[in-house]
């Protein structure tokens, strides 16, 4: 009993020593601040600090990894979070550009893309390479995304981006497209698709300066489609308008065989537009257009040859030796050859007093992008670079009616590596 009583005495004394232990030891931890852990000790944020100088010129990447490792252990400001403030943001701003081609034209992130593109362009209001990916990339994104909400951007840039070019500046690089003239192509098809619907006159000019550039749209039937639908849609419906107001019906006058003879100057380019666009529609994905085009041609072709397809095969054969006919230039006087019999009423080819039948609706490949891929859409107007105004939803490019041409897609250059699938059809980056 007695050393049970002792061993109960030693108990309680070794529970009140350590109690005062643990009590001591929490007071002065309370007093103490907590050590550093891993790399944002002294020596990890020197380890760190080593990495950053030794990657910064030879991996970017892994240079910004460290400094923001480094940044994020700091508390206030010195010399080198300084300095590595200013990096990082030098850094973010390259990043962006390098960012924005993949995933503009390869990974299709269009929102994403071109909200990158209007940050650079916050910084950097000229930057050419931007502008010009910031209009073919809202084209792509209107006619791939079905939102006619990129149109104002794409046209408003894509303009921006060819008065530049051709005031002189050019970009780094031109990828995705193959150069200066192919850049040019696709944004003057780009502006054409996008002002079609609303101005197709003014979309001629556009379609007819494109079709000047060496470049594969100078070869797609597309491009002479368009040109045709342009001048159907464009002077061929004013000038039949007037036709109708002042001189269907009556005798003939000075006056009526001057606007015939007009009419028959745009009739005689729609006739030499069709003709290069069933010439270059050999390839059988063309077939359904082909056939499309080939009746529109027939038709006008027999409206200025008395009803007669004589000669239209040996016209299809030699169009593309050819130069490419420009605008006409309205005459204010009758020329020599005038005819002065009666002048037949102008409307379609047929009896009607429509000026032409209203087209067929085809469809055809999206814009090309300069390297990708090529996109089927449908459209019932007309129009491609790779996208438009018109009506950006349906990339396709059909054929406008004398009143209303729906922009289509305009072929997307190929990329060479990805704006490789932008040509979905030919190429872009």
């Amino acid at each position: 009993m007695e050393v049970l009583t002792k061993l109960m005495k030693k108990l309680i004394g070794l529970i009140a020593v350590y109690a005062s232990l643990v009590l001591l030891a929490a007071t002065v931890f309370a007093q103490t601040p907590a050590a550093p852990q891993g790399d944002c000790t002294e020596e990890g944020k020197a380890a760190v600090y080593t990495d950053f100088t030794t990657f910064r010129t030879s991996d970017s990447t892994k240079a910004y990894g460290a400094a923001k490792k480094y940044l994020a252990c700091s508390q206030g400001e010195d010399q080198y979070t300084a300095y590595l403030k200013k990096w990082v943001t030098a850094y973010e701003k390259e990043n962006r550009k390098i960012k924005m081609v993949p995933m503009l034209y390869g990974e299709k992130k269009y929102a994403e893309a071109l909200g990158l593109g209007k940050e650079i362009l916050a910084d950097e209001p000229e930057n050419l390479r931007v502008i010009i990916d910031q209009g073919y990339g809202s084209y792509l994104a209107a006619v791939s995304l079905k939102n006619e909400s990129y149109n104002t951007d794409a046209l408003n840039y894509a303009r921006k981006a060819i008065q530049m070019i051709e005031s002189g500046k050019a970009p780094a690089s031109w990828a995705p497209f193959k150069g200066k003239d192919d850049t040019l192509a696709y944004l003057y098809d780009v502006v054409g698709r996008l002002t079609m619907k609303d101005n197709p006159a003014a979309a001629l000019t556009v379609f007819l300066k494109k079709a000047q550039f060496e470049t594969d749209l100078k070869k797609d039937p597309w491009t002479y489609y368009f040109i045709a639908a342009a001048y159907e849609s464009g002077p061929y419906t004013k000038l039949s308008a007037d036709y109708k107001a002042c001189c269907e019906g009556k005798d003939e006058t000075p006056q009526s065989k001057l606007l015939l003879e007009n009419i028959n100057q745009v009739v005689d380019r729609m006739v030499d537009a069709y003709a290069r666009a069933v010439a270059l529609a050999g390839d059988p994905k063309y077939a359904a257009n082909k056939k499309q085009w080939m009746e529109d041609l027939s038709t006008w072709y027999k409206f200025r040859h008395n009803q007669s397809d004589a000669g239209l095969n040996e016209l299809i054969a030699s169009v593309l030796s050819k130069p490419l006919p420009p605008e006409p230039t309205p005459l204010t006087s009758l020329p020599a050859s005038a005819s002065t019999t009666t002048a037949p009423a102008v409307g379609s080819p047929t009896t009607t007093t429509t000026l032409v039948p209203a087209p067929a609706t085809t469809t055809g490949p999206g814009l090309a992008k300069p390297a990708v891929s090529t996109t089927s859409t449908t459209t019932s107007g007309s129009a491609k670079p790779a996208a438009s105004s018109a009506s950006t939803t349906t990339p396709a490019k059909p054929k406008p009616t004398a009143s209303t041409a729906s922009t289509t897609t305009p072929a997307k250059p190929k990329p060479r590596n990805n704006h490789a699938t932008i040509r979905s059809n030919d190429r872009r980056r």
